[in-house]
């Protein structure tokens, strides 16, 4: 057996010169091409050396060519900018990039779900009054996704922060179950001209297919609603004697004595009051509702 390991170790350490290779971000393709389990790369990584970042005297580059051909510009430069603020090194991964791959497609399949329906909508922001929460909640998430991509982007360049927060909006806009064209439209609209800041090909193709002409890149950038952002109801944690009991859903303007009442008279925190004295109440606004009692 221990003839067998060392047999082992000296076609990896010969594969590894032969090929410029360390135990880098080839190290996937290292462990393929010899048919060995990738879960013991940690293990090679402590025998033959730790990863190494790329380096073209080290023969261990990734051709962004060849990844721009299989998954085509946008992907590369949406994974780039996704993987970390433009300061820090990051590790390059296939898994990487194909994640940004599916998150496009996923873009494109939502774009396309709705592009029909709502080529000739129009609206204004009087449309806007008066909607279920369903609406609103795809709204605020729209207009604070707005906001923070603006800012994190005028702010030291942080597009990693920002693209996370499209794939935020992205998300809500998929699991939306109401069926307002002009609140979708919005948010469709808007979200191509925010993704088209980091994937404009895709972002222009989309342009087109929702009945925009041009290109996006002579749009301006979008508004925010300030009356979006607005939440109406908040979940508030109401804690007694020092556990979270459950919460209430309470109007974002209630006061102490507002949230006080819903509690005391809610079965839900009845059982952990009974038969104690209330010694001390306390309310952060938005943030906890504090019972102490005994």
């Amino acid at each position: 057996m221990e003839g067998v390991i060392v047999e082992m170790d000296k076609k990896l350490i010969q594969f590894l010169e032969e090929n410029y290779l360390t135990l880098n971000d080839n190290a996937k393709l290292l462990l393929e091409k010899l048919d060995i389990p990738l879960d013991i790369l940690e293990d090679l990584e402590e025998k033959y050396g730790k990863t190494d970042k790329m380096s073209k005297s080290k023969h261990n580059v990734v051709d962004p060519d060849e990844m721009i051909q299989k998954y085509g510009a946008d992907t590369v430069r949406l994974y780039v900018l996704f993987a970390a603020p433009p300061e820090v090194n990051f590790r390059w991964t296939t898994a990487g990039v194909e994640g940004a791959h599916r998150f496009l497609n996923r873009v494109w399949n939502l774009v396309l779900k709705y592009a029909n329906d709502i080529k000739d909508i129009k609206y204004t922001k009087e449309d806007f009054k008066n909607l279920s929460e369903e609406d609103k909640k795809l709204r605020r998430k729209l207009h604070q996704t707005i906001k923070k991509v603006e800012t994190d982007i005028s702010k030291n360049y942080q597009f990693n922060t920002a693209i996370s927060s499209i794939m935020e909006l992205v998300n809500e806009l998929r699991e939306y179950k109401g069926n307002n064209k002009k609140v979708i439209k919005e948010a469709i609209e808007n979200l191509i001209l925010l993704i088209s800041l980091f994937t404009p090909f895709i972002a222009d193709t989309l342009w087109r297919e929702i009945g925009k002409d041009g290109y996006t890149i002579e749009q301006s950038f979008p508004e925010v609603d300030e009356t979006a952002l607005k939440e109406e109801f908040i979940e508030i944690p109401v804690q007694i004697n020092g556990k979270v009991r459950g919460k209430i859903k309470v109007s974002t303007d209630a006061t102490e004595e507002e949230i006080k009442e819903v509690v005391l008279n809610s079965n839900n925190f009845k059982k952990w009051l009974e038969n104690k004295e209330i010694k001390h109440i306390k309310y952060v606004k938005g943030r906890i509702f504090t019972i102490a009692a005994k």
